[in-house]
């Protein structure tokens, strides 16, 4: 049983992690550029070690 409550409990979460993203772009606080650099910056993160071998990771749009 605790199992199936974690389970939904995770479901739960990501639905209303993906409502607040829809909601905050709608109302402008999200944009394209910021989700760029967003998304720049958790590759880099994740993976730097690409960096330290010389590869962009810079999403351009």
């Amino acid at each position: 049983m605790a199992h199936r409550f974690r389970t939904s409990f995770s479901w739960f979460w990501l639905i209303y992690i993906v409502i607040g993203v829809f909601v905050a772009w709608d109302r402008g606080y999200l944009y394209a550029d910021l989700l760029r650099r967003i998304g720049s910056a958790l590759l880099a993160i994740f993976l730097w070690f690409l960096i330290l071998l010389g590869v962009d990771l810079h999403i351009h749009g």
